[in-house]
């Protein structure tokens, strides 16, 4: 059993949503369990005030992963304030990982400034649990800004691009 990103977002929703504290899914030798914890921080995660997840694999070469992922939460202001450009769209990132505008070091970044994308064209790569997701706009404009650096960890809701719809 190989779990992708989406399937462990639902798992997320799930005990987010329910009154449970741990969630163990296993096929065969794979094994996969997400434990919530409230108020203080898991131990391999930043501090928050709020429910962090942990994700355990039973596989030994994967590590314990903690994040939390608020998959139907509006993003904080203050983490992800978007600037007041009028008529701007932003495109948001889907999930905590890290931001990569190219498919390799050495290749060409998906997109730039000035760039016209259409809905569903690849403009970065988010890697989350050493997965590498290729992010889909969900929007048809020109490219009016890049809200982050190449390399950078971004969180869910986190502003990654800004898109004149009309350019």
């Amino acid at each position: 059993m190989k779990i992708d990103i989406k399937q462990l977002r639902e798992l997320l929703a799930i005990v987010s949503a329910n009154d449970i504290s741990e969630l163990t899914v296993e096929v065969g030798e794979e094994k996969v369990t997400v434990k919530k914890h409230f108020g203080a921080a898991a131990p391999t995660h930043q501090e928050s005030a709020s429910e962090t997840f942990e994700v355990q694999s039973a596989k030994p070469a994967q590590r314990e992963l903690s994040f939390d992922p608020k998959p139907d939460a509006a993003p904080s202001k203050a983490e992800n304030e978007v600037p007041s450009e009028a008529g701007l769209v932003p495109v948001t990132s889907p999930m905590v990982g890290t931001f990569y505008r190219a498919a390799s070091p050495t290749a060409a970044p998906y997109v730039d400034i000035g760039d016209r994308i259409a809905v569903g064209q690849t403009v970065c790569i988010i890697e989350a649990m050493k997965l590498m997701n290729d992010m889909p706009a969900e929007v048809a404009g020109r490219i009016v800004k890049i809200c982050v650096d190449n390399g950078s960890t971004v969180e869910y809701g986190q502003p990654l691009f800004l898109v004149d719809p009309k350019g």
